[in-house]
């Protein structure tokens, strides 16, 4: 059998809980077989299918055909909500309040442990709070991985050094483009 192709019976998927903490395999062909085994297997009722990924719902038939075989599916049932994965945070005010950005600091610092990627979409206040940071304040609050800290002060500095540097050089094209227009509405 190709590795495209399904079985006649459904896909395989890999279902887990709200917490995470129960991870299952199911094979289903259709969103209601899938909820149906999950009710018999997780014993859960009323359950919303989300992606565990992203918390996108699956709410129809057509959608779910769409997934590919070995989607991660999260089941919620109707008091639980959607949470990205990431360390939790333990942190107080009382701790941070020596840190430059305190819980913003933690927070960013967080969401970037989960995703670095998001570094290069933030913007200049936060690249600077990260540039500023001292990993020393923060490490043993946040996350024990001191390397991580100063790789990431770095190269939000890094990113922040080139975020400046493209301003300035849209800054001086627009006054290049209000002189060379300036100059043409004098010559007519």
């Amino acid at each position: 059998m190709d590795k495209e192709e399904q079985p006649q019976n459904g896909k395989p998927f890999k279902i887990t809980d709200a917490e995470r903490k129960t991870r299952k395999g199911l094979v289903a062909a259709s969103l209601a077989e899938l909820i149906s085994k999950v009710a018999e297997k997780m014993s859960l009722e009323g359950v919303t299918v989300v992606l565990e990924g992203d918390g996108t719902e699956i709410d129809d038939e057509e959608y779910f055909a769409t997934l590919e075989a070995h989607t991660n599916l999260m089941i919620l049932t109707r008091d639980q909500r959607w949470q990205p994965t990431g360390p939790p945070c333990r942190l107080s005010m009382d701790q941070l309040d020596d840190a430059k950005g305190g819980m913003e600091l933690a927070g960013l610092v967080g969401k970037l442990k989960h995703n670095l990627c998001h570094v290069s979409l933030l913007g200049g206040a936060e690249l600077e709070l990260l540039s500023d940071m001292d990993p020393d304040s923060i490490a043993d609050i946040t996350y024990p991985d001191r390397v991580f800290l100063e790789q990431l002060k770095e190269a939000s500095g890094r990113f922040l050094s080139e975020k400046r540097q493209a301003q300035d050089a849209l800054d001086l094209l627009r006054l290049y483009q209000e002189k060379a227009e300036a100059t043409a509405a004098t010559q007519d």
